[in-house]
């Protein structure tokens, strides 16, 4: 089992900035891919970004791409989403997903690709 816990999230103006985190315990950190979610009111779950077990390799959604990095610090176990020149349209829960993998460089955009998630983290941009 994976336990996944972010925070974070919070109330800002749009183009304003937020960092959220996702720290993760019970397995081996550096085995993780991992990514980000997130899910509007009345909307489906949809993919933000992805990064590989070593943080080597990233994937984003087209929505945020040039405004939000994800980064991955195995030495704190931790999964990082810095998001910048943030949008009302960006106002969802956001979620981290991760799964166990011993693949080099893999990098997955689909819900259905992660084993483990947390319980999420509210952003609301005001416009």
């Amino acid at each position: 089992q994976v336990q996944l816990v972010e925070s974070g999230g919070g109330l800002v103006q749009a183009g304003g900035s937020l960092r959220l985190s996702c720290p993760a315990s019970g397995r081996t950190f550096s085995n993780l891919r991992m990514g980000w979610f997130r899910q509007a009111p009345g909307k489906e779950r949809e993919f933000v970004a992805a990064i590989s077990r070593s943080g080597s390799t990233t994937l984003y959604a087209d929505s945020v791409k040039g405004r939000f990095t994800i980064s991955k610090v195995n030495a704190k176990n931790t999964l990082y989403l810095q998001m910048n020149s943030l949008k009302a349209e960006d106002t969802a829960v956001y979620y981290c997903a991760a799964k166990t993998t011993l693949l080099i460089g893999v990098v997955r955009a689909g819900a259905d690709e992660y084993d483990y998630w947390g319980q999420g983290t509210q952003v609301t941009v005001s416009s």
